[in-house]
C-alpha cells in the first residue's frame, strides 16, 4: 500500500521494488495532478482514489478497504530491498504477531544520515489488518494501535527523504504548525524562556543525545534547523495565536 499525491518522480521505482514479491500493490492516491496514476498503472499497481483529509484517516481507510491478512505500508520515496522482502515473507508466517516495526535508512538531500534520530528510525508498517488501527486524532506522524504483540525486523527500507533543501524547509514549516496546534490544544501558552530553552534542548537532543555529530557538518546543520523548527517556531505560532485573541 502506497499513499501518494504527485509522486511521479518516485512512484514507478517504488512499485518496482514491491510488485514481484507481494500479492498486489495498491497506490492510494489523493488527487494527483501529475503522471503519478498513469505511471502506477504502467508499473503494475492498482490505483484507488480518495480525497485527502489527513494521513491517519488515509491509512485507516486503506486498512478498512483492502481484503488482505497483511498490509505493508510503503511511502513513494521509499524502496524495499530483496533482503527486506525475504524477511517480510518469513515474518508474516508468525501467527502471534500483530505488527512489525521496520527500520529505515534515511537519505536527506542525497546524503545518508545516521545520527540525530534518523537511524534506525523504526516505523510500524507491516500490519496484520484485523489487529491494527490508526489513532485518528493524530494528523501526521501517525500512531498505530495494535491488538496483539509487536516485533522488529532487521532489514531496512531505504528512504530517499527530502530531495533538496527547499523541500526540507517546506515540510518542517508544516510540521511546526502542527506542533503548535498540539501545544495549543494542551493549553500551553508561550513564555519568554521557551524561545531560548526549547531550541537549546532540541539542539542538544539532536546533536549530542541522538549523536547528530556522527554526520559532521551535515548533522550540525540538521541539528540547528530542527532546533529552530521544533524548538522555536511552534512557540512563535503560539504567540501569534495568543496575540490575535
Amino acid at each position: 500500500m502506497i499513499l501518494a499525491r504527485n509522486e511521479a518522480t518516485h512512484i514507478a521505482a517504488c512499485i518496482e521494488t514491491l510488485v514481484a514479491w507481494t500479492d498486489a500493490v495498491v497506490v492510494w492516491d489523493s488527487g494527483s495532478t501529475d503522471a503519478t496514476c498513469d505511471l502506477a498503472h504502467l508499473a503494475g499497481a492498482l490505483v484507488v482514489q480518495r480525497p485527502f483529509d489527513d494521513y491517519a484517516h488515509q491509512r485507516q481507510a486503506a486498512l478498512n478497504s483492502i481484503d488482505s491478512e497483511w498490509i505493508l505500508f510503503v511511502d513513494a520515496d521509499e524502496r524495499a530491498t530483496p533482503v527486506l522482502a525475504d524477511e517480510v515473507l518469513q515474518a508474516i508466517q508468525q501467527s502471534d504477531i500483530a505488527g512489525f516495526w521496520i527500520p529505515r535508512r534515511n537519505f536527506i538531500v542525497g546524503r545518508e544520515t545516521r545520527g540525530g534520530g534518523f537511524s534506525p528510525d523504526y516505523q510500524l508498517r507491516l500490519l496484520r489488518r484485523e489487529k491494527a488501527r490508526y489513532d485518528l486524532a493524530r494528523e501526521v506522524h501517525e500512531i498505530v494501535q495494535l491488538d496483539g504483540p509487536e516485533a522488529y525486523l532487521t532489514q531496512p527500507l531505504l528512504h530517499l527523504n527530502y530531495e533538496n533543501w527547499p523541500l526540507f524547509h517546506r515540510k518542517q514549516r508544516f510540521y511546526a504548525r502542527y506542533e503548535a496546534r498540539i501545544l495549543a490544544q494542551r493549553g500551553i501558552h508561550p513564555r519568554p524562556h521557551n524561545f531560548i530553552l526549547q531550541p537549546l534542548r532540541e539542539f542538544y537532543r539532536r546533536f549530542v543525545v541522538l549523536k547528530g555529530w556522527r554526520d559532521g557538518g551535515h548533522g550540525l546543520r540538521l541539528a540547528f534547523l530542527l532546533a529552530w523548527y521544533y524548538g522555536f517556531v511552534p512557540y512563535w505560532h503560539l504567540l501569534e495565536g495568543d496575540s490575535s485573541e
